[in-house]
């Protein structure tokens, strides 16, 4: 994986058009899906280029249709359109480029103050979000242009109160794609605690490793396995408090949780997520 060579011909995007090519597959053969009659619909489906790079991960049962059928580019899909695409741009080249200075800073030489470290970890937070939430209302902003509608991938993260929640707001179409054709299909919560927190945990994995092939990704999937996993447990233990005043505790605490995970996903090596670790 080092020779210069492989990193030459590693397809751009091969991630996201890979994980498209395999629902349809799927669903096809579980017959939730008639396959496409036309190669180029569904050459179309898998290439189509607002959201080739990084998303969202559409299904064939949601993109295919709109290509196999003629499209209306209507008033309100232009004018929304050219909002999502300067919304993303500002989100990208305005906060997003400009806080990662910040971010770039802290993770390249570890501070030992606790302050300047949290102050890094929450610009990359901040940076990592307007980064791909940017690129997905820009991929969705140039498709309703050409009259297609691609699903929502971002929706309030940092306003979560628990990790289910959080993966029901972050990076919705990796979440789903997960849930549907890796966790359900291994049990999902059926079979009792022991199967459903041994089906979260793998299929936590595998979302951490399809990030990147670095023992760092797979660590920061294993944290938020665990968090899940917890999470479940407390729900059982605890019982639920109403209230405004906890919903924004939970909120701020599961924020500095995902943090933390960030500091993870972030770092290059565990010596380095170490180091920060311990300023923080």
């Amino acid at each position: 994986a080092a020779l210069p060579a492989l990193r030459i011909v590693l397809p751009v995007g091969i991630s996201f058009y890979s994980f498209q090519s395999m629902s349809y597959v799927i669903d096809v053969y579980r017959g939730v899906l008639a396959p496409a009659r036309r190669w180029s619909d569904f050459a179309l489906y898998v290439a189509f280029f607002p959201q080739l790079v990084a998303g969202p991960i559409e299904r064939a049962t949601n993109l295919l249709p709109q290509v196999q059928h003629p499209r209306v580019i209507s008033d309100y899909g232009l004018s929304h359109g050219a909002f999502l695409i300067l919304w993303g741009l500002f989100q990208k080249v305005v906060i997003a480029d400009n806080i990662c200075r910040l971010a770039d800073a802290v993770f390249a030489h570890p501070p030992a103050e606790a302050l300047t470290t949290w102050l890094g970890v929450y610009a990359f937070a901040l940076q990592i979000y307007c980064d791909f939430s940017g690129y997905s209302n820009i991929a969705r902003g140039v498709a309703l242009l050409f009259g297609f509608r691609l699903m929502l991938n971002f929706r309030n993260p940092y306003f979560a109160t628990d990790p289910s929640d959080f993966w029901r707001r972050w990076h919705i179409s990796l979440s789903t794609w997960l849930r549907d054709y890796l966790y359900i299909p291994l049990g999902g919560n059926r079979g009792g605690a022991a199967r459903t927190q041994r089906n979260l945990m793998a299929t936590m994995l595998l979302g951490g490793l399809w990030h990147g092939a670095a023992w760092t990704f797979v660590a920061w999937g294993l944290y938020h396995g665990l968090l899940l996993v917890a999470h479940r447990w407390f729900e059982k233990v605890l019982p639920p408090l109403p209230g405004r005043g906890w919903k924004l505790l939970k909120m701020a605490v599961f924020f500095h949780l995902i943090c933390v995970s960030w500091l993870l996903f972030r770092a290059d090596t565990f010596r380095q997520a170490g180091e920060l670790l311990q300023a923080l």
